[in-house]
């Protein structure tokens, strides 16, 4: 099931309640004061999965530093915020516009709607996309990230996280072969998501194409990679091109990138997890360009 193809069916927690109090010391969530007057019950219906065509659809967003992040980018469209009662007091304690009324749900009404995987830490909210970026729009300067077919929500989570603190510029990605912005990626991304804007592209060998011409410096990242990223000339703009897990960078993407360079291990493990991997890329990227701050 995607994370956008989730059934619920939430009931307001009766004040005071003891299950409810279970569930929230499940959930590690703190006392607070209450801010506003969040509504008592949310009005929910079943929703059927329906098999959203990508960018359908709420984005479901849950965890404190997610759905905080989310309440304070004003390019983000709250539409609906579900929170228990604690975590409405802590909304109230640290002053956070909630921008909707929230509507008070028990921990385990999320669990239902997430799964019991989830660490949905007391709060989701139901939100529009955020805008993205046209491949023209990128900025001549400083660093991107470019993920050619990296699936996996988790990974791309990790990247989005350290591309925030990198300060990278955007992530360029295709629209196919890629996860949603939403769910267990917004979750693994802790907030980064509101933070690094994404280029989505139907043809990557295209795109990068024409961020050579538009005078990017285009480094695929491979282990057989013609030489060490520490040393291989770098100029801004500088786009850092990863492949997914497994199977690295496809041919085609290989061919167009300007160089292809690896990074040298000196351990008995010569390669990293991709998430892994564009943190120190990054590192080394933003070092050599002078931009470390």
């Amino acid at each position: 099931m995607s994370d956008r193809d989730r059934k619920s069916r939430f009931k307001g927690p009766k004040p005071g309640g003891r299950g409810g109090d279970r569930d929230r010391e499940r959930h590690g969530e703190r006392p607070g004061k209450h801010q506003g007057k969040p509504q008592g019950r949310p009005h929910w219906r079943d929703r059927e999965a329906k098999g959203h065509v990508k960018g359908e659809g709420p984005v479901i967003l849950y965890g404190w530093h997610s759905v905080t992040m989310a309440l304070a980018n004003p390019q983000r469209r709250i539409r609906k915020l579900f929170v228990t009662e604690n975590v409405a007091r802590r909304l109230a304690d640290e002053k956070i516009d909630t921008r909707v009324p929230p509507e008070l749900v028990h921990a385990g009404d999320i669990d239902r709607r997430l799964g019991p995987d989830a660490v949905h830490q007391g709060l989701l909210a139901e939100a529009d996309p955020l805008p993205g970026l046209h491949l023209d729009e990128l900025p001549q300067d400083g660093i991107v990230l470019v993920l050619d077919q990296i699936t996996d929500p988790h990974n791309v989570g990790a990247i989005l996280r350290s591309a925030a603190a990198f300060a990278v510029k955007a992530i360029v990605t295709t629209g196919r072969h890629s996860p949603e912005a939403t769910g267990v990626l917004a979750k693994s991304a802790s907030g980064a998501l509101e933070l690094v804007p994404i280029v989505e592209v139907p043809n990557l060998h295209r795109a990068l194409g024409e961020m050579n011409e538009a005078g990017f410096l285009t480094v695929g990242l491979d282990s057989e990679g013609q030489g060490d990223l520490s040393v291989v000339p770098l100029h801004a703009p500088l786009a850092l091109v990863l492949g997914a897990e497994g199977k690295g960078l496809r041919q085609l993407t290989r061919e167009t990138c300007s160089v292809v360079a690896r990074m040298d291990m000196p351990g008995a493990i010569k390669s990293l997890n991709v998430s892994n991997a564009a943190a120190l890329a990054l590192y080394i990227g933003t070092s050599r360009l002078g931009l470390m701050g």
